[in-house]
């Protein structure tokens, strides 16, 4: 199964890498008020659709651009989100991602992030570990949250939470080193599997956005819950990924309601 998605991710990849250079050909919508889809996103999704479906046709599957879930009462469920950063690929900022993944009666099976266009690969299987491009991942070793850099941002369509984000946010950049938006939760979730962030959060988030980076965590030696240090629930789409040594303290830190 993880050979079909890694397949189905570099698929889409070549297509979204080749559309990337032709940008002025883009076909956008707006789905709603700065949420964008751009035919690069319907024509990836289909690739790895197909893809999928030829190999697994008993199988569920969620993705951004579809509308509706295949087969949902199916044991497997497959979260596909095909251009991660659909805004950043609109503008020519080279930082987005596909990102697959299964998930057998609610619990993570595989993921793949693809950055199509550094060639990055990260991939995971539960219970044997993540990997970039075959190299095996760990989480950052930091220890010192004044000492930690972090990821977060906001959905396009949670504009109606920005006072408790920007309470979010400011008690991290009061605390914490160092602060950077990349614009896709798939990447940013494969970095701190990577170890190049230390610490990751957001709310309000779409499954397709974390099913496949919260395994990645998890199999880096990461912790991945909801903001609250509760089992993660990718519908509600709350997620905090950090190292075993600092998680406790973000815990604490996001915790703007006390």
């Amino acid at each position: 199964m993880l050979y079909v998605a890694v397949r189905a991710a570099r698929r889409a990849g070549d297509l979204i890498a080749r559309a990337y250079d032709e940008r002025d050909d883009l076909k956008i919508s707006q789905k709603s008020d700065r949420d964008y889809v751009t035919d690069v996103d319907q024509r990836a999704e289909d690739i790895i659709v197909r893809e999928i479906s030829h190999h697994y046709p008993e199988h569920g599957i969620v993705a951004e651009e579809m509308g509706k879930r295949l087969r949902p009462d199916a044991d497997i469920q497959w979260y596909i989100d095909p251009l991660d950063g659909t805004t950043n690929f609109i503008h020519g900022y080279p930082h987005f991602a596909v990102s697959i993944a299964a998930w057998k009666n609610g619990k993570p099976l595989l993921a793949v992030v693809h950055d199509p266009i550094r060639d990055e690969t990260f991939e995971a299987r539960n219970g044997g570990g993540a990997f970039l491009n075959r190299r095996r991942l760990r989480v950052s070793p930091q220890k010192n949250l004044d000492h930690a850099m972090f990821a977060s941002g906001m959905p396009a369509y949670q504009r109606d939470s920005i006072d408790v984000f920007q309470q979010r946010m400011d008690v991290c950049m009061r605390n914490m080193d160092a602060y950077r938006r990349g614009g896709s939760a798939a990447l940013d979730l494969a970095y701190v599997a990577a170890g190049r962030l230390d610490v990751y959060w957001e709310a309000g988030l779409r499954s397709w956005d974390i099913a496949a980076g919260y395994l990645l965590v998890q199999e880096a030696g990461g912790l991945a819950t909801a903001l609250n240090g509760s089992t993660i629930d990718l519908e509600q789409g709350d997620i905090l990924a950090a190292n075993p040594s600092l998680h406790p303290s973000m815990i604490r830190l996001l915790d703007v309601t006390k």
